[in-house]
């Protein structure tokens, strides 16, 4: 299956609602069994969550798509933007 990147950007003065949901979303992660192959957040200057970054093995965009407006994140409203786009592997292994 391809592998698709899934950049989010949490919206400016989140961090309080990132943490408030935090426990929701790794349990939703934990779900969706290999789809997830590697994932989490993006940091600030200071080491602060700012967004997150996962790589999924997905069917297709559609299924990406479906996957990240299910996240308890999104569903939250942290997100300030979602790109997804497909992603190919060059050096290194992922888990």
């Amino acid at each position: 299956m391809p592998l698709y990147a899934m950049i989010c950007i949490d919206h400016k003065g989140s961090l309080e609602l990132r943490q408030k949901t935090r426990t929701e979303h790794l349990a939703y992660l934990r779900t969706q069994g290999a789809m997830v192959r590697v994932g989490g957040a993006l940091l600030d200057e200071h080491g602060q969550p700012e967004g997150s970054l996962l790589i999924l093995d997905c069917e297709s965009q559609a299924a990406a798509e479906t996957f990240a407006n299910a996240d308890p994140y999104a569903k939250a409203g942290l997100f300030s933007s979602v790109t997804i786009q497909p992603w190919r592997i060059a050096v290194g292994e992922l888990a």
